[in-house]
Order: C-alpha cells, then structure tokens, then sequence
C-alpha cells in the first residue's frame, strides 16, 4: 500500500498564514480597541474614514478567508495537474497569495490598531516595496489560473505569452520593491508613494502589453 502523500509546503503556508490572519481578525472583532480606528485613506495618504474594532476585525478576518479559499482551491488544482511543470507553476502561483495577502493584512491592520493617520512615510512605503518584492520572487513562475498573474486574454490563448509577461511582471516588481526599500528612509513624502503606485501602474500596463505583444507573434497561439 502507498503511503499518503505529504502535504505540500504551499499548502501549509495556505493553511497557516489564512488562519492565523482570520484568528487575529477574530480577535480584534471581539476585544479589539474600543475606540474608533483608521480604516479608509485617501489620495493624499491621509486617514478619511474610521471605523470600529466590528469593521476592522471583519475586514482582516475576511482577508485570512479569501486566502483559504484562493489559495486552497490553488492547492486542490496543484494537487489534480497531470504534469510536474503544471504542478509547479499553479504552487508558485499559491505561494503569491500566500506572500499578497499577508503583506496587505500586516499593512492594513498593523495601520489600523496603530491608529496610523497617514500611510505617506517611510515605513509604510517599505512595507509596500517588501510586499511587491516577495511577489515578484514567485510571480515570474506562475502557470495559468484564474486568480493570480497577467489574466489577460492574449495569456490565456498563449502559453508562451503567459509565461513571457508574468516572468516580466514579476522581474518589475522585484526592482521596483527594491528601489521602493532603498529610497523609503530618503525620499519626500507623500512623493516617495505617489512614485511607487506610479511604478506599479508603469509595470501593469507594460506586462499587459507584451502579453498582447507575445500572442501576435507566436505561431502556437490559439484565435478568438
């Protein structure tokens, strides 16, 4: 009789990081602060909505759920791909979640019990740059799925475009949180932030862009 088979390391960063987020979400639903704490900012990287401990531990508890349920599902297609390169690509594309969701969790919450009134200094912006850096560590291996990487419709009917402009994307954001870590202590704010959303905006649109570049000139690419 086979052994059963181990479970993966994707699977139980999944499992681990989503339920430690939804626990501490729990926890500050029920006996979080009492006062009201930040949880909207505006363009200027100034608070403008508060909100109650309900709000704000729903929202983080939310996050640790929609890890679980991406993430696993993820999982679950890894677990079902025919081929060991499949398989892999679908666990780099869980692991991306995995590394997404716990940045966007520590930055929010971390933001919102701390009752941080603007997002626009230094140590936010480096929070922001190390989470687009761990991002785009794995995003350059991610296989085709649904939830994570350049979803554009040419990838989808390409495999060589897929891989070409998430291996790009995912080399923008590793120097782009690079630069972004670098420059955080150093550079002016709020221009410091408006430069890195500016860099992402500038690495989304060029990864669409080759994907659409890539499909025209591959000769394997399925019509429309």
């Amino acid at each position: 009789m086979n052994p059963p088979a181990r479970p993966a390391i994707a699977d139980i960063a999944t499992g681990l990081t989503g339920l430690m987020i939804a626990g501490a979400g729990a926890g500050v639903f029920f006996a979080g602060p009492t006062e009201l704490m930040p949880v909207h900012y505006g363009l200027s990287g100034e608070v403008d909505r508060w909100g109650a401990r309900e709000e704000v531990g729903a929202l983080i508890a939310g996050l640790g759920g929609l890890l679980v349920l991406v993430g696993g599902g993820m999982g679950l297609a890894a677990a079902r791909a025919g081929d060991p390169a499949g398989r892999r690509a679908l666990r780099m594309a869980q692991l991306v979640c995995v590394v997404t969701v716990l940045g966007v969790a520590l930055f929010a919450g971390g933001a919102s019990l701390g009752g941080v009134t603007s997002i626009a200094g230094g140590l936010p912006m480096a929070g922001l740059s190390l989470t687009l850096l761990a991002a785009g560590a794995f995003l350059g291996r991610v296989g085709p799925n649904p939830f994570v990487g350049v979803r554009t419709p040419w990838a989808y009917k390409s495999r060589l475009a897929w891989d070409r402009s998430n291996r790009l994307a995912g080399r923008l954001l590793f120097v782009l949180g690079l630069f972004g870590l670098a420059a955080a202590a150093l550079a002016p704010q709020p221009a410091g932030l408006y430069a890195l959303f500016a860099g992402l905006m500038i690495a989304v649109v060029w990864s669409v862009v080759e994907s659409w570049r890539v499909w025209r000139t591959d000769p394997d690419r399925q019509p429309f």
